[in-house]
């Protein structure tokens, strides 16, 4: 991060308080249900995404349930092939995704000096939206034939079969793009027009780089993944054939429009975790970001690059040798820029006076567990060794080490990072340890075995599996569980952050921390920025 400092810190409240008492928040549940200020809604986002969470988390274990020991314990097929389709839909456009955006509206204000974000009525509505989809999924479970069955990718022809549950589901998908296309708008706007006098683009924080640079991703992929279940919709109930093989269309042709979202999409829910820890490892290695122009140029260069590789998800379809080079070569490029910001973090802790609060923790935890999670992606774009392990238990493993380990560890990083900030008290500390550790155990003792069981063959969105799997699932599972009690620890540490026990919180409560965050008192007033700071 660059050293930003606030040259003059305006008053954060109007000097005449009784003429403005009408700005202050509403009163009891009007404040939240029509609140306009981006503090908030970033809240709103955030309690949300939580709830969403522990929804998905809940179909999870219910998942590994079954899974503990071979033959059909609890569930027959089609309910478990529900509960994984819809564990991952509530999981990708429920819980993560919406928690950046709060993230986003709580912090890029804050951070380049605006007094809000730039619409925000816009920013109420694009929230409220959320609720609506999110109740479109879970009521989907009780309608005839239950919900979408078809994996969160929602493959034809299986998308086109399913019960009344995959029109729930394409619902949903349109609303929560919606949203997301409006609080990509909102950010944009935001960022672009309303810094503060003397923030350039590359004196902001790089939290806000890399959710500018999201929120471009997100309006050029969420028109797309609405195109293609729009094109399901049409086949279902209107007679069209573009994915009806039997009536002339083209199912591959479904995975083409989809992964040309899809793939963009896991850099949607990784990059604004890049900006986190981008803040947090230099302040607690009291040192400046090593490199910033270098890590905005490679996340600019992951964006561009994450759409030309969308077919590397499609190895196995048969697609022509040449294709195949293609997308392999591409997807290996892109682990270059990537891996110049794990070197960046690295070489910025190199030296450093280090201290390991909670959120340090969990930042160290994230670059280590990315990594890996970095590596097996590598493995799975070299075509031969893809199609050995395609749609096994190995991709599984990949996947959750760089979306759980990934996206959740850094939403936990910035969460104990900002905590002091937006509560005003400073979270428990030994309880915060107790968190990152259990997670860092229990996420391996998890998901590592998955990586055998897919090497040795096991498939996934299977209910049942022959005997000799039998070991790793029973360790996977004791961990899935694990893994989600440890995540009550954190809910608990936030009850007892909002009801403010705890020490009160200094403006700056880390000692190496830089930005203009850090200028106003804790908690944040609710106007923040009433004049403009002065960027020096």
């Amino acid at each position: 991060m660059s050293s930003v400092t606030a040259g003059h810190v305006p008053p954060t409240t109007h000097d005449h308080d009784h003429d403005h008492a009408h700005h202050g928040p509403a009163k009891g549940w009007r404040r939240w249900v029509f609140a306009t200020n981006h503090k908030d809604i970033g809240t709103l986002y955030l309690v949300f995404s939580f709830a969403m969470l522990l929804e998905g988390g809940i179909l999870a274990l219910l998942l590994r349930t079954e899974l503990f020991a071979p033959g059909l314990q609890f569930f027959r097929p089609e309910l478990f092939n529900q509960f994984t389709t819809m564990h991952g839909l509530i999981m990708i456009f429920g819980s993560i995704m919406p928690a950046f955006v709060g993230f986003a509206n709580w912090m890029i204000p804050l951070q380049i000096g605006a007094s809000d974000m730039a619409f925000a009525r816009m920013n109420n509505f694009s929230f409220w939206l959320l609720p609506i989809g999110a109740i479109l999924f879970t009521v989907s479970f009780f309608v005839p034939g239950g919900a979408n069955a078809a994996g969160w990718t929602m493959y034809a022809p299986l998308s086109l079969q399913m019960g009344p549950g995959m029109d729930f589901t394409i619902f949903a998908v349109h609303i929560l793009g919606a949203s997301s296309i409006m609080g990509a708008i909102n950010i944009i706007v935001t960022v672009l027009n309303m810094r503060a006098p003397g923030m350039t683009l590359f004196k902001m924080p790089l939290f806000c780089w890399t959710w500018l640079i999201t929120a471009y991703l997100l309006l050029a992929i969420m028109p797309v993944l609405a195109a293609a279940v729009t094109m399901v919709l049409t086949d279902r109930h209107f007679g069209t054939a573009f994915f009806n093989a039997a009536a002339g269309g083209d199912p591959v042709l479904y995975q083409h429009i989809f992964w040309f979202f899809g793939h963009p999409e896991v850099y949607v829910m990784i990059l604004p975790a890049f900006g986190i820890i981008s803040s947090v490892v230099p302040a607690f290695s009291r040192k400046p970001l090593f490199g910033y122009a270098s890590m905005v140029y490679a996340t600019a260069a992951i964006a561009i690059l994450s759409f030309l590789v969308w077919a590397h998800h499609m190895f196995a379809t048969g697609m022509g040798t040449t294709s195949q080079l293609y997308f392999m070569y591409a997807t290996m490029l892109i682990s270059i820029p990537t891996g110049v910001k794990v070197f960046n973090w690295v070489a910025t802790m190199w030296r450093g006076a280090l201290t390991f609060e909670t959120p340090m923790l969990f930042a160290i935890g994230f670059i280590f567990v990315f990594t890996i999670g970095g590596f097996t992606g590598l493995m799975l774009a070299v075509a031969p060794i893809d199609i050995q392990v395609h749609d096994t238990y190995y991709v599984i493993a990949h996947f959750h080490y760089v979306m759980v380990a990934g996206s959740l560890f850094g939403m936990y990083s910035g969460a104990y990072y900002w905590l002091p900030k937006w509560t005003g008290v400073m979270y428990d500390e030994k309880l915060g340890k107790w968190h990152f550790w259990s997670s860092m155990i229990s996420f391996n003792i998890t998901f590592f075995p998955m990586h055998f069981l897919g090497l040795a063959g096991m498939p996934r969105r299977y209910a049942d599996y022959a005997a000799q799997f039998t070991d790793f699932n029973m360790i996977a599972t004791i961990g899935a569980f694990w893994f989600g009690l440890s995540q009550l620890i954190f809910l608990w540490l936030v009850i007892k952050a909002s009801r403010k026990i705890g020490e009160p919180a200094p403006a700056k409560p880390w000692e190496g921390a830089t930005g203009l965050e850090w200028s106003v008192p804790s908690p944040a007033p609710f106007h923040t920025f009433v004049e403009p700071p002065v960027v020096k």
